[in-house]
């Protein structure tokens, strides 16, 4: 039996061999070193690229994480699509490969009413058959999603079945509204890579979901805080900002490029190769200051 869904879930970032195709024997690295930190769960999310794989090679990205000896810590794959029936494929064969939950932004090439997010959402509950994390990406693709949908969607299904990782700009204030709306009963996670964790943990959040990256560091954070070592916490936090900052320069593809630049660093990875198009390349000079960055959290 897995724990609830909480705390420290990082996402799993997708390693490619030289010719593309997707690396095991580095996933298997990723996921040990992963289990040997003091984390909650993984999940998948747009970090780990889903948008930029095949289906099949997420179906094959979901099978070999739900294979993984990850004992009672949980795994929740993200599943978000353009069309409701993919969306919910994604999710049943989540629930397939042994997810315990699932994540979805919602379809990013048009913008849905709130009534049709609504039955987005309730179709991935309820044809999907597991608890949903409702991801609003807007603060970096897609479009936001309405107070209304989220609370009517907690009010219908319950914090046992329906989470949230708000991720719209002003991101602090959007999601003091929707603990307020949902009586602090629903089960929110931070998403910012962790620039807005302290924020966000004075907020109410049940967990954070950060990329792999820097996550020995946002561990300490969140086992600061933990602890209620406010002071200690900010001073694991402000390299961290540090660090998140210059992913955030370029967007995704931002985060994308330190994440997999680390990957490799650390060993974990064979190659830094990421899915083309490649809007963004980290440049010698950002290499430089993410390395002096480094430095002041002992890496």
């Amino acid at each position: 039996m897995i724990r609830q869904v909480h705390g420290v879930i990082p996402v799993v970032h997708t390693p490619f061999l030289e010719n593309g195709d997707l690396d095991k024997e580095s996933l298997d690295r990723q996921l040990t070193w992963a289990f040997s930190q003091e984390i909650d769960g993984v999940c998948t999310g747009m970090v780990s690229e889903l948008l930029r794989l095949t289906d099949e090679e997420r179906t094959t990205l979901h099978q070999w994480i739900g294979e993984a000896d990850r004992g009672d810590r949980s795994f929740v794959a993200s599943v978000g699509a353009e069309s409701t029936p993919q969306a919910v494929a994604y999710a049943q064969m989540a629930r397939e490969a042994g997810a315990d939950a699932v994540m979805a932004i919602p379809p990013t090439s048009s913008e849905l009413t709130a009534d049709e997010l609504t039955d987005y959402y309730t179709q991935i509950i309820e044809s999907g058959g597991l608890p949903l994390i409702v991801q609003d990406a807007s603060g970096y693709v897609g479009n936001e999603i309405p107070l209304s949908v989220s609370t009517g969607l907690f009010d219908r299904f319950g914090s046992e079945l329906v989470m949230f990782k708000p991720e719209a700009n002003p991101m602090g204030p959007r999601l003091s509204l929707l603990r307020d709306a949902t009586a602090g009963k629903a089960r929110i996670f931070e998403g910012s890579g962790g620039i807005s964790l302290m924020d966000s943990y004075h907020r109410g959040i049940a967990g954070t979901i950060p990329g792999m990256e820097f996550l020995p560091q946002v561990l300490k954070v969140w086992q600061a805080l933990e602890r209620g070592e406010v002071d200690t916490a900010y001073t694991h936090y402000l390299p961290l900002c540090a660090l998140v900052s210059l992913q955030l320069q370029a967007g995704l593809d931002g985060f994308l490029a330190i994440e997999k630049y680390m990957m490799k660093r650390q060993g974990l990875f064979t190659t830094d190769v990421r899915r083309e198009p490649i809007v963004w390349r980290m440049d010698e000079e950002t290499r430089q200051e993410l390395e002096r960055l480094l430095t002041l959290i002992g890496y």
